[in-house]
């Protein structure tokens, strides 16, 4: 098949959509990526891709363009500059001759990695009314909701905005594939998409995550968060629980970047938390380091009704290296931990909840089980290989009108 991928990130930025396309690849289609120009997390361009550098790349057999996008920056005007400026440039660049295979005059389909925002889905549209060809969405983030949980009101004239856009988009497609399974009941609920229009398929992780490490005889116990560090992962919860538990032997490591790492930064500082260590975002490469040192890993995510049907990537990624895992969260969080006896999970946004579960931690006997159940249920769940195989026959569906 001859595959047009639409996202508005992708490599050198932290996310799994490269290694699909690789895949695909490799498994004899052909692929082009129309991204944007990278600087995500911290808003600022990737050393090499200034001023127009790189515009057109072949990354490991990918044809990969770069649409002009404003940087991200800082606040929230810079946000949605960098949003639009890129669903635009997009929109207007798979109308041209340079977006198309290497025979024939379109793409067989289209596929769009949907995280934030929802609008580099209106490049798909686009094309699709032009060439008659299907579109299919992975929908990673939830929209307008996701703006609801980054502090914009249901009832402002932005979010109101984005319903429309979201609305328009996701029913412009001709499937959605989720990776909640509660994304289906509020795609239904709120946009009148049918639940056969959709197909759960959860997210997996990449095989360097697979450490497969257990922590043994430490005086230490050492947390780790992993991921991007904003609003809505509620890293205050982290601080909270650590503020609670400082004359405890415990570690607490946070590893990432984004919008609110400053902030945080000074309240660990102010309130004299010297055993939380902040490390920014690191390379991929050396996640595993950071997972192998880690007797269990933590998420966290802010009490919003919608993000807790999102099921965080970094679950994954904690299954594969099978670690225990100690949540605050609701939702589809909170059934997945349960359902995989993998470790301790409490209420969103309650650092005492979150530190009573540290100290259930600490005493049980079943530390060395719950690593096993997470690995487990990963390999039966998230494997890479059954998502490659799923998404494969998902497009060669839709493709084919099947």
């Amino acid at each position: 098949m001859k595959i047009l991928v639409i996202c508005q990130y992708y490599y050198p930025e932290p996310f799994r959509i490269k290694d699909i396309c690789e895949e695909m690849v490799r498994l004899g289609h052909e692929v082009m990526v129309v991204t944007g120009i990278p600087n995500y997390p911290e808003g600022v361009i990737y050393k090499g891709y200034e001023k127009g550098k790189k515009r057109e790349e072949v990354i490991n057999g990918v044809r990969v363009h770069r649409c002009f996008t404003i940087p991200r920056k800082s606040g929230m005007i810079y946000r949605f500059l960098n949003y639009f400026s890129y669903a635009f440039t997009s929109a207007h660049f798979v109308k041209t001759k340079k977006c198309r295979p290497s025979v024939g005059e379109a793409f067989d389909i289209i596929f769009v990695n949907q995280l934030s925002p929802v609008m580099m889905g209106y490049a798909a549209m686009k094309y699709k009314n032009k060439y008659k060809v299907p579109a299919i969405l992975y929908c990673l983030d939830l929209w307008p909701e996701s703006l609801a949980a980054g502090g914009i009101k249901k009832n402002s004239f932005i979010y109101k905005i984005f319903h429309i856009i979201s609305k328009k988009i996701y029913r412009n497609m001709d499937r959605i594939l989720v990776t909640s399974r509660m994304f289906s009941e509020h795609l239904e609920a709120e946009f009148g998409i049918p639940k056969n229009m959709t197909e759960y398929l959860p997210q997996y992780a990449e095989d360097l995550f697979k450490v497969n490490s257990q922590t043994t005889n430490k005086s230490v116990c050492d947390l780790v968060f992993a991921g991007n560090i904003g609003r809505v992962q509620s890293i205050d919860t982290i601080l909270e629980a650590a503020g609670l538990l400082r004359d405890k032997p415990i570690n607490w490591h946070i590893i990432g970047s984004g919008t609110d790492l400053e902030r945080l930064k000074n309240v660990a500082e102010n309130t004299a938390l010297d055993k939380v260590f902040f490390y920014g975002r690191r390379p991929v490469e050396e996640m595993p380091e950071f997972y192998a040192m880690a007797d269990a890993m933590l998420v966290t995510m802010s009490a919003d009704p919608v993000l807790s049907l999102t099921l965080p990537g970094k679950v994954q990624s904690y299954m594969a290296a099978g670690k225990p895992i100690i949540a605050a969260a609701n939702g589809e969080t909170a059934e997945i931990v349960a359902n995989a006896c993998c470790g301790f999970c409490g209420p969103a946004e309650d650092g005492v909840a979150l530190a009573e579960n540290v100290i259930r931690f600490l005493k049980s006997n079943d530390k060395a089980k719950f690593g096993y159940n997470a690995r487990k249920f990963y390999d039966n769940n998230f494997a890479q290989n059954n998502f490659i195989k799923r998404f494969e026959d998902e497009l060669t569906a839709v493709g084919t009108g099947q």
